[in-house]
């Protein structure tokens, strides 16, 4: 599937350069430039996560994480993944990492839903904007709504 997904996109940048050179090398420069912007926050947490997966044995992973820990483990997932700042491209290869290591669907749910929507760290700013009774409804909903969801995917895996 991956080498379908790089066939499709080196197809797509081949049609564009034949349409518009100028324009396919500007949109490569703005994604290297992006790409540039995100390598720092990208190599600092795929170090964590790797000297956490070297610190954590799959059998501490399971107990805390498993499908066996329950909802404790959900909760644990979920608050982690609350107080975590880790941008999307990230959290998903973390994710998978983590289940090859004995994590459990409902914990990962928690986790990855929890970690996209609600931003413990961020509520200072949510506050300045939107106010604090409106910051603090945003994330409580949005902690709830992760665990909403994990219980849909321990229904449905």
């Amino acid at each position: 599937m991956t080498a379908i997904l790089y066939v499709f996109a080196l197809g797509a940048l081949l049609i564009s350069a034949m349409k518009s050179r100028e324009k396919t090398m500007l949109a490569l420069k703005k994604a290297w430039k992006a790409f540039e912007n995100i390598l720092p926050q990208l190599s600092s947490i795929l170090v964590i996560i790797g000297i956490a997966l070297a610190i954590l044995t799959p059998e501490q992973i399971s107990r805390l994480l498993g499908s066996g820990s329950g909802w404790g483990g959900v909760l644990l997932a979920a608050l982690i993944g609350a107080i975590t700042l880790v941008p999307s491209p990230v959290a998903f290869p973390l994710a998978a990492a983590l289940l090859a290591s004995g994590a459990g669907y409902m914990q990962l749910a928690a986790f990855i839903s929890s970690l996209m929507m609600v931003g413990i760290v961020t509520i200072p700013l949510e506050t300045n904007y939107f106010g604090r009774k409106a910051a603090l409804i945003r994330n409580l909903s949005a902690f709830i709504f992760s665990l909403v969801v994990a219980l849909a995917m321990g229904v449905f895996m």
